[in-house]
């Protein structure tokens, strides 16, 4: 597409890219290139009416809202805003190991191997759970 734009955009490079193409074609590519300029000028005029009605209407509304004593920053949601870090869960399920220390899971991520351990000898996780 690059090339295509160096060349239709530089005077001398077109007519040197165009110079084997006869009159009917050229005639043929002018029409063609017209109809294209012609819709373009159509679709920008209609997205530019569009833009206007918009802007009529976002002018109203603040207008409106002016006159209620509504700042329009107010209807922005709360929970938009960038929310920080969740707290983190509660443990669910509690053990202590051989070397005495407390190791808690909250259920959820890889299960700790001293859980995998228990359960792979026949105790039930229920058997872990902290009481609430």
């Amino acid at each position: 597409m690059n090339d295509f734009l160096r060349i239709i955009t530089h005077a001398r490079r077109f007519k040197s890219a165009i110079k084997e193409l006869g009159i009917e074609q050229l005639e043929e590519v002018k029409i063609k290139l017209q109809k294209i300029i012609d819709d373009r000028i159509v679709e920008e005029e209609a997205a530019r009416i569009e833009n206007a009605e918009r802007f009529e209407k976002i002018r109203k509304y603040r207008e409106a809202l002016a006159a209620d004593g509504i700042d329009p920053d107010e209807l922005q949601d709360a929970s938009s805003e960038k929310q920080g870090r969740r707290a983190p869960r509660q443990p669910k399920y509690e053990i202590w190991n051989e070397a005495g220390e407390h190791i808690t899971w909250t259920g959820q991520g890889r299960m700790p191997n001293v859980f995998k351990a228990r359960i792979e000898t026949g105790e039930s996780i229920d058997t872990f759970l902290i009481d609430q």
